[in-house]
């Protein structure tokens, strides 16, 4: 038997008012019911992230970079802004280079009428260079404010409830090969 997946969720935005929240909790109550995996919560809000101010405070950087290597796994939940995913996201992904090399990446994503799926190609361009292995499997959310009644769970359940199974089954499988894999032989050793 597997032990837990320790399962990194993170939010992609870090405004305001965001909806990223509404989104999130939504995202966690599923990894609960889907059963197998640790979760920790990585926010950008509690993060400096500007280039600059993670240099100078290398203990906040290296809290970071410790919460990203012990993930066997992650789940980004991110918006598209302007066609794009946010700043903040950008920053927290650039703050760390090794954390991320051969480990899952999928997405929950949340958008106008695209539902995020814009964000989530660039993002998969980034993580492709990070070497760790995107799911072709993601969730995503058209207008996701409307979706969403105020008890946080949406108005119609089933295809997106349905996306999440399969992205969550998925996610587990390829994290429990990929942490078997760098057990056998780390990573860094192949190149």
């Amino acid at each position: 038997m597997h032990p837990n997946i320790k399962l990194a969720l993170i939010y992609g935005s870090a405004r305001e008012g965001r909806f990223c929240d509404v989104v999130a909790e939504w995202t966690q109550r599923h990894i609960d019911r889907h059963g197998g995996f640790e979760t920790v919560r990585i926010d950008p809000a509690d993060w400096p992230l500007s280039g600059r101010v993670l240099r100078q405070d290398e203990a906040q950087l290296q809290q970071l970079r410790q919460r990203l290597h012990a993930a066997d796994a992650f789940v980004i939940v991110t918006p598209e802004y302007n066609h794009g995913y946010p700043a903040p996201l950008k920053a927290l992904i650039d703050a760390c280079y090794e954390p991320w090399q051969a480990k899952p990446v999928a997405f929950v994503s949340y958008g106008a009428s695209s539902g995020g799926l814009r964000a989530i190609e660039q993002l998969r361009q980034v993580f492709a260079e990070l070497h760790a292995v995107t799911l072709r499997d993601s969730v995503n959310l058209v207008s996701a404010w409307r979706q969403f009644g105020p008890d946080g769970e949406l108005h119609e359940p089933h295809a997106a409830g349905k996306a999440m199974t399969t992205m969550l089954s998925r996610l587990s499988w390829w994290s429990q090969a990929l942490r078997d894999a760098r057990s056998a032989a780390p990573y860094e050793a192949a190149a």
